[in-house]
């Protein structure tokens, strides 16, 4: 092997562990929250319709992040973007624990979720650069590892925030952050070890921004992972508060209930890719997101007994993102950062919407009704995935 395939070989495996490591952190990221939502209520004394607006911001963060990244890559480079990312998400920590009022506490989950959305288009780009083969499979083992990262992360959080500390007494939420989103720096080693990789396309060759807003099958992906994604981030959000204020289960408990929506959420990504492949990835989409949300429509109707299914529908909602990036993947080769940026920026709009949306319907119409809308939205995720499908199919345009 000679001095340039070495360096090839040695730059694929120092990216792969971007890639795992930071998908990790970034599951891990995302949902320490669930189990802190409680004692930051108390502590503020915020109803539901601020924990929204809370949530709310954070979209708004990942927006912005999302609708900079591909040019500052452009610019810097991959790594050293990526790098910035775990670096904001570390200091966030930080900051979050020190929080002294609402708007520092919501100023610091901003950042949080600005270094959350340049690591979620970084870590795409390299991947959909390094996997040239199996996309789909290699996109949802990708995203198992956010699902790793999530599955441990409820857990994780209630174990840090009782930790007794000497005579300080137990860690609690404003120990548990800075502790945890100081893992974000682990996977900065192999980013300044490995080299960018080549996206092998010309730049008079890429498919443009204009090209991509002018195509419907583009909007009804944007639908199609918008409706997936909130009703995802919404069950980090909201599922240890609603059993512990519906069903008075304890936040261990409840938070372990969340572990087992992301054991199955992450089972699902680790074995279900192969799946989509074959099967096809819009197909596969339709019928894994109508089972997710059939579930935890009926969770919420049948109560606790049923309390069970909120963790099942883990299966069907896990491999929405990774299969619709494999979509973008497939149909926007020539431009895949553009159509990303493109289509995840409108995630970061409707992300910001749907989680008001959904603190204004608890508030208002009460935690049942509330969680049933987190739960429709996947029903409707399906819904937009079978409008592609058919309008691909009458297009006589493949249908990845």
């Amino acid at each position: 092997m000679n001095t340039t395939q070495t360096g090839r070989k040695n730059t694929f495996f120092y990216l792969l562990l971007v890639v795992f490591g930071g998908f990790f952190v970034f599951g891990l990221s995302e949902n320490i929250r669930g189990p802190a939502v409680l004692p930051i209520r108390t502590e503020f004394g915020l109803g539901e319709s601020q924990i929204g607006f809370l949530w709310a911001v954070n979209s708004l963060g990942y927006l912005l992040a999302c609708s900079f990244t591909a040019f500052l890559a452009r610019r810097i480079g991959i790594r050293p973007t990526v790098v910035a990312a775990f670096l904001a998400m570390g200091l966030s920590g930080w900051l979050i624990g020190l929080a002294g009022n609402f708007a520092f506490l919501a100023a610091s989950f901003f950042l949080l979720f600005i270094g959350n959305g340049m690591l979620e288009i970084g870590l795409g780009i390299i991947a959909a650069r390094i996997f040239t083969k199996n996309i789909g499979a290699m996109m949802n083992l990708s995203h198992f590892f956010y699902g790793l990262g999530s599955t441990v992360a409820p857990v994780a959080a209630a174990g840090a925030m009782a930790w007794e500390i000497g005579s300080a007494g137990e860690l609690g939420w404003r120990g548990m952050f800075p502790l945890l989103l100081s893992l974000s720096l682990l996977p900065i080693v192999p980013a300044l070890l490995g080299r960018d990789p080549d996206d092998g396309t010309d730049a008079g060759n890429r498919v443009s921004l204009k090209a991509i807003a002018a195509d419907p099958a583009a909007w009804l992906i944007v639908a199609m992972l918008t409706f997936g994604v909130v009703s995802e981030l919404a069950v980090g959000s909201w599922l240890v508060y609603y059993l512990e204020s519906v069903y008075r289960w304890d936040t261990e408990r409840a938070s372990g209930m969340l572990s087992l929506f992301f054991l199955f959420f992450m089972l699902a990504r680790l074995l279900l890719g192969p799946v989509t492949d074959r099967v096809g990835y819009i197909r596969s989409v339709m019928l894994l997101s109508a089972f997710g949300g059939g579930c935890g429509l009926a969770a919420v109707l049948l109560g606790e007994p049923a309390a069970i299914l909120f963790a099942l529908a883990g299966l069907g909602i896990a491999p929405i993102y990774p299969t619709v990036m494999a979509i973008l993947a497939k149909r926007y080769a020539r431009g895949l950062d553009t159509a990303m940026t493109f289509t995840v920026t409108l995630l970061g709009i409707g992300g910001v919407a749907g989680n008001v949306i959904i603190g204004s319907v608890m508030e208002r119409f009460g935690l049942r009704t509330g969680y049933a809308v987190i739960a429709l939205l996947a029903v409707v995720c399906s819904f937009f995935s079978l409008l592609l499908l058919i309008r691909l199919r009458k297009r006589n345009e493949p249908a990845p």
